[in-house]
């Protein structure tokens, strides 16, 4: 059999076979090279022994007749990835699966990405920024009854790095599509998870059950069973999604993750849309009780998770902003936020919002009042100004200090020098008494498109608090990318504090020194 590789027009190389068959992958690459800094933290064994570290992941997929296969390796090099203080070394596949469609049924065996509803009841899904990989090892079955109509099942074991967690999960969902009229849409699903445990995790909980008093002790079960509903309903202009969850009564972890509880649990989550020319409006609220979804109570933070819950807070790309964006919470929730975006014209957006987040027992946890605006009325100049008010619990997310109450404007202005060529520079303040103080922030980045991107930043703690030292915290970025290749080197200098991505969150200690990544698809 003749085999040859083509580069086709998006820069992508693909194996053919006599005219059937596709060969494709990509590559990424983090490396570390810890520069020791005790000035601002930076100063473990990472710092102090090793040196250096990083992982990486490559991936192939093929197709031919009729089959897809995926095979992942990852490499770990004393990876501060998965504990940011503590080197993790590894290397093994990391994932693989094989998939065939045979008429109306797909079915697909090793390791599973998929998802119920937004997520809530179930999904299993990567983030490599936090080391989030819980593929379900195992098989997964998709029946089309129609164009418009849909069941899934799936059963395995959730992925722990190179291992797996012991418990098994099984899922179905049923999903569909249909029209009343010619402005009425639903799209209705349901979906039902049942974990069994192992004897090692039932045996771990009986003991810590054994350790409460008398009057507290309650019989672990093996099985948790939970349900879902959900529906997008678009009539015209609005647009509304509901999604309804409950788990059976299981042992979970409380509030403090001190002490094991036996309650069932419950979750609501809501977005209402409404979007016309010139404005659109968007609400969403979530009440969360007692939603623990874990592989078993003995797992916690990033580790064995079964689920995702959305967040209702705004991602904000501000550095300063970043610092405190609230972690979805599983226990204890009840939030909403209202936002607007107005555009008068074409040269004016300005978005207006709200959030609202306390736990169901009216504990404050966040408070966000954000106003911005766009204006593209200056020629070659987009210019991006606006301020937020924010209330965040530390003590509640991160267990340290109290209240923090920040107001922060900020101000962005890009320029277009050519028609390749753009600046951009940022400029930031948050005014705090608490945790660090206040910080001011000052970046400047220029771009040659498609191919170079430089950056230079100072995030500085302008007014220290608890006798620290006012420091600067500088970044140094340069990126290039050819094809397909996209090559950066940044020297880092990151305070303390806590990384989120999509309501994910985790601690991460000071970082210096530099930072090479390497991304590449063939």
């Amino acid at each position: 059999m003749c085999a040859f590789l083509a580069l086709n027009g998006s820069g992508i190389y693909t194996a053919s076979a006599q005219g059937a068959g596709t060969l494709s992958g990509d590559l990424m690459l983090n490396a570390n090279f810890f520069s020791r800094d005790s000035a601002i933290g930076a100063d473990n064994s990472l710092y102090n022994n090793y040196l250096s570290g990083g992982e990486s992941w490559l991936a192939l997929r093929y197709s031919n007749y009729g089959f897809t296969g995926f095979l992942r390796m990852d490499v770990f090099n004393n990876s501060n990835l998965k504990n940011p203080t503590a080197p993790m070394s590894g290397f093994g596949i990391g994932a693989w699966s094989i998939s065939k469609s045979i008429k109306n049924l797909s079915i697909t065996g090793g390791y599973i990405y998929d998802q119920i509803g937004t997520g809530i009841l179930f999904r299993a899904y990567e983030d490599r920024g936090l080391l989030i990989d819980n593929a379900l090892a195992g098989i997964r079955l998709k029946y089309d009854f129609t164009e418009h109509f849909s069941v899934k099942g799936f059963t395995g074991q959730q992925k722990n790095v190179f291992d797996r967690y012991n418990p098994i999960i099984k899922g179905l969902a049923a999903e569909g599509d249909f029209s009343i009229g010619k402005k009425v849409f639903m799209s209705p699903g349901a979906g039902v998870i049942n974990r069994t445990l192992d004897n090692a995790s039932l045996n771990a909980i009986v003991t810590k059950v054994e350790q409460k008093p008398v009057s507290e002790r309650f019989s672990p079960p093996y099985n948790m069973y939970a349900f879902s509903a959900y529906n997008t309903l678009t009539v015209g202009d609005f647009s509304w999604y509901v999604e309804a969850a409950y788990k059976t009564k299981e042992a979970i972890n409380n509030l403090n993750n001190v002490d094991l509880i036996n309650k069932p649990g419950n979750v609501i989550y809501t977005t209402l849309n409404y979007a016309r020319k010139g404005i659109a409006v968007t609400l969403t609220g979530r009440r969360t009780e007692n939603f623990v979804m874990r592989t078993s109570p003995g797992e916690v933070l990033l580790n064995g998770m079964m689920n995702w819950q959305p967040i209702i807070a705004q991602i904000r790309p501000q550095r300063v902003i970043a610092r405190y964006t609230p972690a979805s919470q599983e226990v204890s929730e009840l939030g909403g936020s209202a936002n607007m975006l107005l555009s008068p014209s074409d040269d004016y957006d300005f978005n207006l919002s709200y959030t609202h987040i306390n736990t169901i027992e009216d504990l404050k946890l966040y408070r966000e009042i954000y106003g911005e605006a766009n204006i593209r009325s200056v020629k070659n100049t987009l210019i991006d100004v606006g301020l937020q008010y924010m209330e965040y619990n530390q003590q509640f997310y991160q267990q340290k200090h109290e209240m923090i109450y920040a107001i922060t404007p900020f101000a962005e202005v890009t320029y277009k020098v050519k028609r390749n060529q753009s600046l951009k520079v940022q400029a930031q303040y948050m005014y705090t008494k608490q945790d660090y103080g206040s910080w001011a922030f000052l970046g400047l980045e220029y771009a040659v498109a498609p191919q170079w991107s430089f950056a230079v930043s100072d995030m500085y703690n302008i007014k220290p608090t608890d006798g620290r030292a006012a420091e600067h915290y500088y970044n140094v970025f340069v990126a290039f990318t050819k094809d397909a290749h996209r090559f950066s080197l940044a020297w880092v200098k990151q305070v303390e504090g806590i990384n989120c991505t999509g309501g994910v969150c985790r601690y991460e200690p000071a970082f210096n020194g530099l930072r090479l990544s390497i991304t590449s698809s063939f």
